[in-house]
């Protein structure tokens, strides 16, 4: 994987060069190059961004610098991106088959919100290229110049703004990183982590088995390998029920099995099914041949207290 960051703030990006992300650059799983984009500049201040056309607060960031240094990128990528439409003056067909052009990632507020599924998607990429802009942003013209020659990509950490997109790709690049095969000392370790099989991770305690009057839970010290495992996966459902209730509505039900159904049932979260639910109601009250078709297409209103196949629901504790 080979990263391309250009920013007027390289310095800022140094702690990518530490702990097991520069492992992973010193392994050669990782290629990482930092670009200056004033030195794309021709003025004796360097200046990088100017007013805005139509008035407004805040400065935008020249379009110019960014042209020259993401021609450079471009020139040193693996992909070896070009674009057929160069020499006669047109553009690149954006659906061709196996699109080789570059990754070009725009932190932005605007953009897609970064997740784990996205981080395992961009784990994939041979090349990303990441825009981090200051000011108000980066002038339009750019990215839509910018995506004759690469795949451009508004990305957010979330629905908060920051000064700028470098905090926001140091987040991005690590999370990939990370999930690079060979760049995690235990690969077991990305299998139980929070996100990654869409439920929260487990609570974990080391040494001394006792700390400040606190005991690490007597399972974890039993050896019984399966009662471990049930501990573990219990906790992670009702850590998950309790501070992301919206990972557990969108959890597929049909993974949930009886235990975790039961360790629900308990906590007041109950599930329909609605195959079963209709055998019932077609058991319990049989309708008229001629009137079946239209009684199926008419909502359960028997079954208020319960919930369709991927919604959970929770009842208050009496």
């Amino acid at each position: 994987m080979r990263y391309d960051v250009v920013t007027i703030f390289p310095e800022y990006l140094e702690p990518l060069k530490l702990s097991l992300l520069g492992k992973a650059r010193e392994k050669g799983l990782v290629d990482l190059h930092l670009h200056d984009l004033r030195e794309y500049t021709f003025d004796r201040h360097r200046t990088v961004d100017d007013t805005p056309y139509g008035g407004g607060a805040g400065m935008v960031m020249k379009p110019e610098p960014w042209g020259l240094a993401l021609d450079e990128v471009l020139a040193a990528s693996p992909l070896k991106a070009t674009t057929e439409g160069d020499a006669e003056g047109t553009e690149p067909a954006a659906d061709t088959p196996a699109d080789t052009r570059p990754l070009l990632i725009v932190p932005s507020p605007a953009g897609a919100v970064f997740d784990q599924a996205m981080a395992y998607e961009l784990a994939e990429e041979k090349h990303i290229v990441f825009a981090p802009a200051r000011y108000e942003g980066i002038d339009e013209r750019v990215l839509d110049w910018a995506q004759e020659s690469f795949r451009v990509m508004p990305v957010s950490l979330g629905d908060y703004v920051l000064y700028g997109g470098e905090v926001a790709v140091m987040a991005m690049i690590e999370a990939i990183t990370r999930l690079i095969p060979g760049a995690m000392g235990n690969p077991a370790s990305l299998e139980e982590e929070s996100h990654t099989g869409g439920l929260l991770e487990y609570p974990v305690y080391t040494k001394p088995a006792v700390w400040r009057e606190r005991e690490v839970p007597e399972v974890l010290l039993s050896g019984n390998h399966g009662a471990i495992a049930r501990w573990r996966r219990d906790r992670q459902i009702e850590r998950t029920l309790e501070r992301r209730p919206d990972l557990l509505e969108a959890y597929p039900v049909e993974q949930w099995d009886k235990k975790d159904r039961r360790f629900l049932a308990e906590r007041g979260v109950h599930f329909a099914n609605p195959a079963k639910a209709a055998q019932k109601k077609a058991k319990k009250n049989p309708a008229p041949q001629a009137d079946s078709a239209a009684q199926a297409a008419q909502p359960d209103t028997a079954q208020s207290n319960t919930v369709q196949s991927n919604t959970v629901q929770t009842q208050p504790e009496s």
